[in-house]
C-alpha cells in the first residue's frame, strides 16, 4: 500500500525533493504540499504538466496553518519536512505537530535528493540567509563567465509551467519572465559579468540543459539550504554576526559539517563571534579549511548628513533575522541620518513588520507580486527623506515608482582575503 505524504515546503525544496524522489516513486502517494515564509504561494497547484504520471490532476498546495487538518482528512502516514533557514526549534514544532496528529516526520538528506553532474560542480552554501554567499558565487561568475553555468537555488513564485526551466542572458529576459524583486537581486548582478543563469522548478532538467552549454557549474545556493547537486567543492559562509547559528539553524548545520571551506564573513565587525564560529568548525568539521573574509560595502558619500531610509536584502531581514544589512552599515559609516520607516509602512510591508519586528528600522524589499511592490514605493513616498539607500544588489530604479532619488550601496569580499577560495576553485575545475 502506497504511504501518504504531506510535503512541507515554502516553493522551492519541497519541490525539487518532490521530483527527485517521490514524483515516478510507486511506494508513495503525494497528497499535498504546504507553504509558509513566502507571502501568496498557497493555494495554488503543482501542475500536472511537470507533476508526471502518477498524478494527472496535479498537486494542491495549502497554507502550513492547516497542517494537523490535513493530516487527518487525508490519511497522512509521513509529513516530510523541506524547507531552510528555520530553527532546530522550529524544526522539531512542526515535528511535534505532525506527530500529535498522528503522522511521522521525515527529513530527506543529500544521498537520496543531490542530482549527479557530468560536470565539475562548485557549490557556494551557507549557515544562514545573509552571511555572504551571493557577493562570493558573483566573484566567481566574474571571473569565469559563461564557462560557468550559474544555477540558482529556485524562486518559483508565478507560473509553475513556464518556470520549469529558466534561462537568463540579459536584463530583458528577466522583465519577460516577470521576476520578482528577489529573484532580480540574485541574478542581475551576476547577467552584468556576463554570465548566464539558470533557475526554475525541475533542477534534473536545468541541469542537463546547463551541461551541454557550459564546462563547469556553480551551485548558487539559496538561504541555507544544502545543496541540489553533488559538488566537488562545498564553500560555505558563516556569519560572524550571527554566531552559533551555524549549529543552531536547518539545514545550515548540514552545510557547516559537510563543508570543504569555511568562509566567515564580516569578521572585524565582530571577532569575538568570528573566534566562536572559528572554534565550532574546528569542533564538528576539523577537515574544513577556514578562511577569514571581510566584506566591504562601499557607498557614495553624498548621504552624510542627509536623512535617509535603507532598503535591505528581504529574506536577511525577516525570516533570516538580521535587524539590518550592507545598506544600514553603510549609511551609518557614511554620516547619513537613517530614517525608521516602519510606522510610515502600508499594507503588506506593515503585514511584513508585524510578522518580523526585529527589522523596523530598515526597510525590507518585498517584491514578490505587483501590489507589493506598490505600496514598497508607496511606503517611501510617505517618509521625509532626502534619499532611499539601497542594500540589495539589484536596481529597483525601473521597478519601483518612489520619486526618490536611489543612492546605490555595493558590497564584496577583500580579494587578497578570499584569494585562498579561489585558488581551491582553480584546482577543482582544472583552470
Amino acid at each position: 500500500m502506497k504511504r501518504k505524504v504531506l510535503i512541507i515546503g515554502a516553493a522551492g525544496r519541497d519541490f525539487h525533493n518532490f521530483n527527485v524522489f517521490y514524483r515516478s516513486n510507486p511506494n508513495y502517494e503525494v497528497v499535498g504540499f504546504t507553504a509558509a515564509q513566502i507571502p501568496g504561494i498557497q493555494e495554488r497547484i503543482y501542475p500536472p504538466q511537470i507533476a508526471g504520471v502518477l498524478y494527472p490532476n496535479g498537486i494542491p498546495i495549502y497554507s502550513e496553518d492547516r497542517l494537523e487538518e490535513l493530516v487527518k482528512s487525508k490519511g497522512v502516514d509521513e509529513c516530510a519536512f523541506a524547507y531552510s533557514d528555520v530553527s532546530h526549534e522550529q524544526v522539531m514544532h512542526l515535528a511535534c505537530r505532525s506527530m500529535a496528529a498522528g503522522a511521522s516526520y521525515v527529513l530527506l538528506g543529500p544521498n537520496e535528493t543531490m542530482v549527479k553532474s557530468t560536470k565539475k560542480v562548485v557549490a557556494v552554501c551557507a549557515t544562514r540567509t545573509g552571511a555572504g554567499k551571493s557577493p562570493l558565487s558573483k566573484m566567481l561568475s566574474k571571473k569565469y563567465k559563461r564557462k560557468l553555468a550559474i544555477i540558482r537555488h529556485p524562486m518559483p513564485y508565478g507560473e509553475l509551467v513556464k518556470q520549469e526551466v529558466q534561462r537568463f542572458e540579459r536584463m530583458e529576459d528577466l522583465d519577460k519572465a516577470k521576476c520578482t524583486i528577489e529573484e532580480r537581486e540574485e541574478y542581475e548582478g551576476h547577467i552584468a559579468n556576463g554570465a548566464i543563469v539558470w533557475a526554475g522548478v525541475d533542477y534534473e532538467k536545468i541541469l542537463r540543459r546547463a551541461e551541454q552549454e557550459h564546462p563547469y557549474i556553480l551551485w548558487d545556493g539559496g538561504n541555507n539550504d544544502f545543496s541540489f547537486y553533488k559538488p566537488d567543492l562545498l564553500v560555505v559562509v558563516a556569519d560572524a554576526l550571527r554566531p552559533g547559528n551555524e549549529l543552531m539553524y536547518y539545514p545550515g548545520e548540514v552545510n557547516f559539517r559537510m563543508a570543504d571551506i569555511i568562509v566567515i564573513s564580516k569578521y572585524s565587525q565582530n571577532k569575538k563571534g568570528a573566534k566562536l564560529v572559528e572554534e565550532n568548525a574546528k569542533k564538528v568539521n576539523p577537515k574544513a579549511k577556514i578562511v577569514m573574509a571581510d566584506i566591504i560595502p562601499k557607498i557614495d558619500g553624498k548621504v552624510r548628513g542627509k536623512k535617509v531610509v535603507v532598503i535591505e536584502d528581504g529574506p536577511t531581514v525577516t525570516h533570516g533575522g538580521m535587524p539590518y544589512g550592507a545598506g544600514w552599515i553603510a549609511a551609518k559609516r557614511a554620516g547619513a541620518k537613517i530614517v525608521s520607516p516602519y510606522k510610515f509602512a502600508v499594507g503588506s510591508i506593515k503585514e511584513t513588520y508585524a510578522k518580523y519586528p526585529h527589522c523596523k528600522n530598515v526597510l525590507p524589499a518585498m517584491g514578490y507580486s505587483d501590489r507589493q511592490m506598490a505600496e514598497l514605493a508607496e511606503t517611501i513616498k510617505k517618509l521625509k527623506v532626502d534619499y532611499v539607500v539601497s542594500g540589495t544588489p539589484m536596481n529597483l530604479e525601473g521597478l519601483l515608482h518612489m520619486d526618490r532619488q536611489l543612492v546605490h550601496v555595493t558590497y564584496s569580499y577583500n580579494e587578497k582575503e578570499i584569494a585562498p577560495v579561489l585558488k581551491e576553485v582553480e584546482k577543482v575545475l582544472g583552470e
